[in-house]
C-alpha cells in the first residue's frame, strides 16, 4: 500500500521536495534523454515490471518534482490575480506548455497531407522518381508520428498539472469556507467540482487545440484540391463549411444540456452523499424507499437531459460522417459541370485529401463539446472560488498582558450575511485568564453560537472580538477522523508519553482503551462508527487536552456521558489538568455550575445574565427558572426510575439478568437482586430517592440515563482487527463476462447484434463505392467520359453515398439510444445494491469509494463508454477495410502483414497488462482524496481552530500526486503502444508504395494505384486509432466492472414478506420477550451477546446500563435487525421478528439517536419524511419538544429549511 494512503493524519508541514521520495523512485521520464522521450522508451521499466507481475500502487514511480502538487499549486497561486477568472489565471499558469503543444500540432498538420498530395505523382508519374516519393512519404510519416504522440502526451500531461493544480485549490478554498458557503455548495457539489468539473477541464486540453487545428487543415485541403482542379474544390470546402456550422449549432444546444445535467447531476450526489453519510438512521427509521426514491428522482431528471445530450451527439457525428461523402459528391459535380476530367488521379486525391479531413472532422464536435463543457465547468468553479470566506480579522489577538483572555465589545454576528435577522447580538463580555466560565440558556438560546463566534465562524457584522493565545475547541458533535485512536489525539503533535498518557487518564479514556486488544492502536472506522458516542466525545476532548492550548471551548461535552463519567472529567480534567487555562464551557448540566467562576445565561441571541450561581440565583429570572425547570426534570425522571426497576421480568429457567449475559469484558459477577442492576452507578439511595444535596456534582443528569447507540464493537479475534477493508480491486484482463454484462444488459444484446450487422453494410457500400470510383475512371486516362457516363457515374456514387451515411444514423441512434438504457440500469441495481446493503457494509467502506462510483464511474457509463464502443466498432470495421483493399491490389504485402501482425498483438497483450491495473489503481486512488475531503469539510471547525489547515492541504497534496501519477504513466503507456503501432503502420505504408512502384505498368493500372493509395494512407491513423479506441474501452470498462461490484453486494433480508405481514395495529401493548439470544458481528468471530433470555413487559421504561462494550447497543441493534441474531429469538407482541420483513419490523418501531440527524429540505420533510401527519399534529410535537418557539421564528415557518436549526 503506497505511503501516501496510509500516512498519519498529519505530518509536519513543510514543503515537498524530491528529498521526500528516493531518487530510484522517480519517474524514468524526469531524467530522459530526447530520443527516449521521442519514442517513450523512458516507459520501458514500468511496462516490464507490469508484464511480470500484477501492478500495485508501490510499483508506479512518483513524479517529477516540478510535476508534483506542492509546485504546481504555488504556480498557480502566484498568477492568480484578485477578482480575476479562472481561465485567466490558467493561461498564465500554463502558456508555455500550452503553446509547445500548438507548436507539435502544428508541425503534424505541417506533414499530414504530403501522402495525398504524392497519389497524384504516383499515378501519372509512374517511373520517374518514384523510389524517391517513397523516401519523402517515409520521411512525412514519421515526422507525423512522432509529432502526433508527443503533441498527445504533452496535452495530457498539461492537463495532468492543471487538475493537480485546481483540485488542491478547491481543497484549500474549502479550507477557507464560511459557514454560509459551504452549506450553499455541499459536500457532494463540490465532491462534483473534484473529480468531475477538474476533468473535464483537463481533458479538454487535448481537445481544445483542434478548435483552430481543423479550420487550418480544411483550407489547406481546399488549396491542394484547387491546385487540380480549380474552382470546383469550392464546392467541396462549401459542405464542409455547412457541417462545421451545423456541429457548431449543435454544440451550442449541447452547452445549454451540459449545465442542466450538471445541475441534476449535483443534486443527485447531493442525496446520495446524505443517504450514505445518515445510512443508520435512515435504516433504523425505515426511510431506505424515501430516500432512495429522492435519489432516483434527481437522476430521472439527470437522464431527461442526459437523453437530449446523447441524441444530438448521434446526429452530430451523423452529420461528420455525411461531410466527406457529400463533400467528394459535391466536388465531382462540380467537375463534371465545369468540365473538369474527373482522372483516377484527381478522384484519389479528392478521397484521399477529404478522408483525412473526415477524422480531424469526427473529433472536431467532440473537441467543441469538450470545450463548452469545459467552459459550463469553469464557471461553476468560479462562483465555488468566489464564495465568501472565513474573516481572518474577525477575531484578534490579545497580548498575553491583556487584563482578559477573551474581550468581546458591542459585537453582533449573523450565519449568513444575507440573512435579516441578527444570530447574536450586543455581545459584551471580558473573561479573565484562568477562569471557568459556563454558559446556560435553553435551546436555541445562542449557545453554540456564541463559541462560533469567538473561533471567528461567524460573520461579524459590528464590534470587536479578541482571545490571548492559542484555542482549543471540542464540538457538541464529535468530529473523528478515520485512523487509529492515537493519531486522532495527537493530531500532528510529536508524542510526548507522560503527557500522552496523562490526557489519556484525565479524560477516562484507559479503561476503554484496557478493552481493546490493540488499545490506542485500534482503528477508528469512519466518523468514529466504531466507538460508542461517548468514547468519541473523550477522544476529541482528549485532542483538545493534549495540544496544551490557552483557551479551551467546550460545547455540551457532557451530554454524552453518564453522571460517573462526567464528574470524573470535570474534577480531573475541567477542573485539573486544564486548571489555569481560560475555559468557556456551554452546558445543560446545572450540577456543574456553582464550580464555575462565572455564569453566563443566553436567550435569543443575546446574553441576559452574568454571574456567580448564588448571585444569579438570588437574582431571579432567566437562571434561576433554568435551575427550577432542570431540577423539576430530575424528580420527574427519578420517579420514573423507581418504576423502572421493576419492569424487568426475568425467566428462572435462563441467568437472571440481562446484564450478565451481555457484559463480555466485566469480571466482576453481578448479583441477582433488582437493586444490584442500578447499583452499577455510585449513587444508591440517593439515585433513587433524591434529597437535597449541597453538592450537586452527586446528582445524576438526565442525559446520563440515554444509553449511546450505534457502536459497532472493536472485536478481539485476529481476522477482524482491521475495520476498513481494502478496496476490492479485480486484476487481470477485463473478464468477457464483463463485456456481456455490458451488451447484453439493454434488450439481451439483440441491439448489439444489430449494430454489427449495420456496420458489415457500411463498410459494403462504402468499399462499392470506391471501386465503382476506379471502374468509371479507368478510361479517362485516355479518353475523356461521355456525359451518360459522367451522370452514371454521379448517380451511383451519390446513391452509395447515401446508404453509407444512413447506416451511420442507425448506428449512432441505436448506440446512444443503448447506451443510455444500459447506463440508467447499471445505474440503478448499483443503487439498490447499496441501499439494500446491510450495516456492516457501510461501517467497513469509506464514503469516498461509493461517491467515486456514482459520480466519476456513473459518468463514463452515461457518455463516454457509448461513444467508445460506437467508435470500436467503426474503426475495427474500417481496419479491416483497408486491409481488404490493399491485399485486393497488392497481395504481396501479405509477406510482410503476418509477422507484423504478430508484432501488432504481441505489443497490444504487453501494454495492455499494464494499462489496465494503472487504470484500476487509478480508480482505486481517487477514492481517498474524496474520503479526505469530506472528513476535513465535516471537521473544519476544529481543524481551523487548532490551525491545521497547511497539515490537512499537505495530506491533500500528498493523495493528488498518488492518484495523477497513476494517470501520468498510464497515459506514457498509451502513447508508447500508440507510437510503435504508427511504426508499423508506416512500414506497411512504404512497402505498399515500393511494391506498387515495383510492379510493372502492365499489371497494375492506375486506378488500382489510386485506390491503393488512398487506402493505405490512412492505416496509419486506424491502426492507431483502432488500438487507442480498445484500449480506452478496456481501461473504462473497470467503471463497469466497479460499480457491477455494488450491484452483487450481499443484501439486507427483505424488505417486506408478503406471506407474513404483521396485522396494522401491531404492536398493541409492546411485550418483548428475547429467548437464548445470541449475536455475532460477523462470522468467526466472538459472540457478542451470549443467551439472553428476559421479558419486558409492554407500557413499561427499561433501562439499559453496562460498560462501554458490554452489548448494550448490540441489543437495540438486534432488536431492529441491523444485525441479524445468531441463534434465539426476539419476540414483539407473540410475533418472532426474524420472520417480518424489515420495512414492516423497523416502521413500527422508533428510536431516538444519541448524534442529532437533520437531512436536506425542510422542518416538515425532517419530521414527516414519509408525508403521514398534518400541520397540526406536527406543530403538537414541537411544542412538546419545546422547538415550536424557535420554528415559528423562522420566516417559512414549517417550510423553512431544516439546516437552520444547526445554529441554534
Amino acid at each position: 500500500m503506497d505511503s501516501t494512503l496510509t500516512a498519519p493524519l498529519v505530518t509536519p508541514n513543510r514543503k515537498l521536495t524530491d528529498l521526500d521520495i528516493d531518487d530510484g523512485a522517480v519517474t524514468k521520464y524526469a531524467r530522459a534523454g530526447f530520443l527516449s522521450r521521442a519514442t517513450f522508451s523512458w516507459m520501458n521499466p514500468l511496462l516490464e515490471r507490469g508484464a511480470r507481475k500484477t501492478i500495485q500502487i508501490h510499483d508506479v514511480p512518483s513524479l517529477a518534482a516540478q510535476h508534483r502538487a506542492p509546485s504546481l499549486h504555488s504556480r498557480f497561486t502566484q498568477n492568480s490575480l484578485h477578482d480575476s477568472l479562472l481561465v485567466s489565471t490558467l493561461w498564465r499558469s500554463f502558456w508555455r506548455p500550452f503553446l509547445t503543444c500548438g507548436l507539435l500540432v502544428l508541425i503534424r498538420v505541417s506533414v499530414l497531407f504530403v501522402g495525398p498530395s504524392l497519389i497524384r505523382r504516383f499515378t501519372e508519374d509512374w517511373e520517374r522518381e518514384s523510389f524517391a516519393l517513397v523516401g519523402v512519404l517515409a520521411g512525412a510519416k514519421l515526422v507525423e508520428v512522432v509529432s502526433s504522440h508527443q503533441y498527445n502526451f504533452q496535452c495530457q500531461k498539461l492537463g495532468m498539472q492543471m487538475r493537480s493544480a485546481l483540485i488542491t485549490c478547491i481543497f484549500q478554498k474549502g479550507l477557507r469556507l464560511s459557514s454560509a458557503s459551504r452549506q450553499s455548495h455541499g459536500v457532494g457539489q463540490i465532491v462534483n467540482y473534484m473529480s468531475v468539473d477538474v476533468q473535464q477541464i483537463s481533458d479538454v486540453m487535448l481537445q481544445v487545440h483542434t478548435l483552430w487545428v481543423v479550420p487550418l487543415q480544411m483550407t489547406v485541403a481546399v488549396l491542394i484540391l484547387a491546385s487540380i482542379m480549380g474552382v470546383a474544390a469550392l464546392a467541396g470546402l462549401l459542405v464542409m463549411a455547412m457541417a462545421g456550422a451545423a456541429t457548431l449549432l449543435i454544440a451550442w444546444r449541447q452547452n445549454g444540456f451540459q449545465g442542466k445535467i450538471m445541475e441534476a447531476r449535483d443534486r443527485r450526489m447531493k442525496g446520495f452523499n446524505e443517504s450514505l453519510h445518515n445510512m443508520k438512521v435512515i435504516k433504523l427509521q425505515g426511510w431506505e424507499e424515501r430516500f432512495l426514491q429522492g435519489v432516483e428522482d434527481a437522476r430521472s431528471d439527470e437522464l431527461h437531459w442526459l437523453s437530449k445530450y446523447v441524441y444530438l451527439t448521434a446526429i452530430n457525428i451523423f452529420v461528420l460522417w455525411l461531410a466527406p461523402v457529400a463533400a467528394c459528391v459535391a466536388i465531382f459535380a462540380a467537375c463534371i459541370h465545369l468540365g473538369v476530367l474527373v482522372t483516377p488521379s484527381l478522384a484519389f486525391t479528392t478521397i484521399a485529401t477529404v478522408r483525412i479531413l473526415q477524422e480531424p472532422l469526427r473529433f472536431f464536435p467532440q473537441a467543441v463539446i469538450a470545450v463548452t463543457q469545459a467552459m459550463v465547468s469553469l464557471k461553476r468553479l468560479d462562483r465555488y472560488f468566489w464564495s465568501v470566506e472565513l474573516d481572518l480579522q474577525a477575531v484578534g489577538a490579545l497580548p498575553a498582558e491583556s487584563s482578559g483572555a477573551i474581550c468581546v465589545e458591542n459585537a453582533s454576528f449573523k450565519w449568513d450575511p444575507d440573512a435579516e435577522k441578527l444570530s447574536l447580538s450586543d455581545i459584551n463580555m471580558t473573561i479573565p485568564h484562568g477562569s471557568l466560565v459556563a454558559v446556560v440558556g435553553k435551546v436555541g438560546s445562542g449557545k453554540t453560537s456564541l463559541l462560533a463566534a469567538l473561533l471567528g465562524e461567524m460573520h461579524k457584522i459590528t464590534g470587536k472580538v479578541g482571545v490571548s493565545g492559542r484555542t482549543a475547541y471540542v464540538a457538541q458533535s464529535a468530529w473523528i477522523q478515520q485512523g487509529t485512536i492515537e493519531d486522532n489525539i495527537l493530531f500532528g503533535l510529536p508524542m510526548d508519553h507522560a503527557k500522552y498518557e496523562n490526557t489519556l487518564q484525565v479524560c477516562a479514556l484507559v479503561e476503554d482503551l484496557g478493552q481493546m486488544k490493540l488499545r490506542d492502536k485500534t482503528e477508528i472506522g469512519e466518523r468514529g462508527i466504531n466507538l460508542s458516542g461517548g468514547q468519541r466525545q473523550r477522544v476529541q476532548l482528549a485532542r483538545a487536552v493534549y495540544q496544551d492550548c490557552d483557551v479551551y471551548l467546550l460545547d455540551d461535552i457532557f451530554s454524552a456521558l453518564d453522571a460517573h463519567t462526567g464528574s470524573q472529567i470535570f474534577e480531573e480534567c475541567i477542573l485539573g489538568a486544564l486548571a489555569g487555562k481560560t475555559i468557556v464551557l456551554v452546558t445543560h448540566q446545572i450540577g456543574f455550575l456553582p464550580r464555575a467562576d462565572s455564569i453566563l445565561v443566553m436567550r435569543d441571541g443575546a446574553i441576559v445574565q452574568s454571574g456567580q450561581y448564588e448571585s444569579l440565583l438570588s437574582v431571579g429570572l432567566d437562571f434561576e427558572s433554568l435551575v427550577k425547570i432542570h431540577n423539576e426534570a430530575l424528580e420527574r425522571v427519578d420517579d420514573l426510575s423507581l418504576v423502572t426497576t421493576t419492569s424487568w421480568d426475568h425467566d428462572p429457567e435462563y441467568s437472571p439478568f440481562l446484564e450478565s449475559q451481555i457484559s463480555t469484558n466485566s469480571t466482576t459477577p453481578l448479583s441477582s437482586s433488582c437493586e444490584s442492576t442500578a447499583s452499577y452507578f455510585p449513587p444508591s439511595s440517593e439515585t433513587l430517592n433524591p434529597k437535597p444535596d449541597p453538592n450537586p456534582l452527586r446528582r445524576p443528569s438526565s442525559q446520563s440515563l440515554m444509553t449511546p447507540l450505534f457502536v459497532t464493537p472493536t472485536f478481539e479475534s485476529e481476522g477482524s482487527l482491521k475495520l476498513i477493508e481494502d478496496e476490492e480491486r479485480a486484476t487481470g484482463c477485463i473478464s468477457g463476462g464483463v463485456y456481456k454484462l455490458y451488451l447484453t444488459t439493454a434488450y439481451g444484446g439483440a441491439i448489439a447484434l444489430f449494430l454489427v450487422f449495420t456496420q458489415v453494410v457500411w463498410q459494403f457500400f462504402q468499399i462499392s463505392g470506391d471501386y465503382w470510383v476506379a471502374f468509371k475512371t479507368s478510361g479517362t486516362t485516355v479518353e475523356p467520359a461521355q456525359e451518360f457516363e459522367a451522370l452514371q457515374f454521379l448517380a451511383v456514387y451519390t446513391e452509395l453515398a447515401i446508404a453509407c451515411v444512413l447506416c451511420v444514423l442507425i448506428r449512432s441512434t441505436l448506440v446512444a439510444f443503448t447506451g443510455l438504457l444500459t447506463s440508467q440500469k447499471f445505474y440503478l441495481k448499483m443503487l439498490h445494491g447499496v441501499f439494500r446493503a446491510p450495516m456492516s457494509f457501510f461501517d467497513s467502506t469509506p464514503t469516498g469509494r461509493m461517491l467515486s462510483r456514482a459520480s466519476t464511474d456513473q459518468a463514463q457509463l452515461d457518455i463516454l463508454i457509448p461513444i467508445l464502443f460506437g467508435g470500436v466498432l467503426a474503426i475495427g470495421f474500417a481496419t479491416a477495410g483497408i486491409f481488404f483493399v490493399v491485399v485486393q491490389v497488392t497481395w504481396q504485402i501479405l509477406i510482410i502483414i503476418v509477422p507484423l501482425t504478430w508484432l501488432y498483438y504481441s505489443y497490444q497483450a504487453y501494454y495492455i497488462k499494464t494499462s489496465r491495473e494503472l487504470t484500476r489503481v487509478d480508480a482505486v486512488t481517487k477514492a481517498p482524496v474524496i474520503h479526505h475531503f469530506s472528513e476535513t469539510i465535516a471537521g473544519l471547525m476544529t481543524i481551523r481552530c487548532f490551525g491545521q489547515q497547511s497539515h490537512f492541504a499537505r495530506v491533500n497534496m500528498q493523495r493528488v500526486d498518488t492518484n495523477l501519477s497513476m494517470d501520468f504513466h498510464n497515459n506514457g503507456a498509451n502513447e508508447w503502444v500508440g507510437f510503435r503501432f504508427e511504426v508499423i503502420g508506416m512500414v506497411i505504408l512504404c512497402v505498399t508504395t515500393v511494391f506498387l512502384v515495383a510492379i510493372p505498368r502492365s499489371l497494375l493500372r492506375p486506378e488500382l494505384v489510386g485506390l491503393s493509395l488512398s487506402y493505405v494512407l490512412l492505416l496509419n491513423a486506424t491502426l492507431y486509432n483502432v488500438v487507442w479506441l480498445v484500449s480506452q474501452l478496456e481501461n473504462k470498462m473497470v467503471s463497469v466492472e466497479r460499480i457491477a461490484q455494488y450491484s452483487k453486494l450481499p443484501s439486507e433480508a427483505p424488505a417486506v414478506v408478503e406471506q407474513n405481514r404483521p396485522p396494522k395495529s401491531w404492536p398493541s401493548k409492546g411485550t418483548i420477550r428475547f429467548k437464548d439470544l445470541k449475536l455475532r458481528y460477523r462470522p468467526n468471530t466472538p459472540l457478542v451477546l451470549k443467551g439472553i433470555t428476559a421479558t419486558i413487559k409492554g407500557g413499561t421504561k427499561v433501562g439499559v446500563v453496562g460498560r462501554t462494550g458490554s452489548g448494550k447497543s448490540s441489543l437495540v441493534l438486534a432488536l431492529f435487525r441491523l444485525v441479524e441474531a445468531s441463534s434465539g429469538s426476539i419476540t414483539i407482541d407473540g410475533i418472532d421478528i426474524s420472520t417480518l420483513g424489515l420495512r414492516d419490523l423497523r416502521s413500527k418501531l422508533s428510536i431516538v439517536p444519541q448524534d442529532p440527524t437533520l437531512f436536506d429540505g425542510t422542518i416538515r420533510s425532517n419530521l414527516d419524511p414519509m408525508c403521514q401527519y398534518s400541520d397540526q399534529e406536527i406543530w403538537e410535537v414541537l411544542h412538546k419538544c419545546q422547538l415550536a418557539s424557535i420554528v415559528q421564528q423562522l420566516h417559512a415557518k414549517l417550510e423553512s429549511p431544516g439546516s437552520f436549526l444547526y445554529v441554534f
